[in-house]
């Protein structure tokens, strides 16, 4: 039973990592895309900055990725998901014993 544990708690630690990495991952990519559009504004139309849309867009996007990847969301957390799980089946079990 312990090491089911184990490798239960290895599981989660990985997927955890995952997270994290697609996280810098997803950094990574703003970071270089977004000096490319801000280029291409100033020398398309800087009468117009639009850039701002890309950068407020994405970094609102950025930020719920990371709030999400280092388990700081505030909703739908690991309890909500198990509280929910457990009140379906609570509901389920209910329902097949009336049928």
């Amino acid at each position: 039973m312990e090491k089911y544990a184990d490798a239960e708690r290895y599981y989660e630690a990985q997927e955890r990592v995952k997270k994290i990495r697609k996280f810098y991952e997803h950094l990574t990519v703003y970071f270089l895309c977004n000096p490319i559009v801000i280029i291409v504004n100033l020398i398309t139309s800087p009468g117009y900055l639009y850039f701002w849309f890309s950068l407020l867009g994405w970094g609102v996007a950025i930020v719920l990725h990371g709030l999400k990847a280092f388990d700081c969301f505030p909703f739908f957390s690991k309890e909500w998901e198990k509280r929910k799980i457990d009140d379906i089946l609570e509901r389920e079990n209910n329902r097949q014993k009336w049928e």
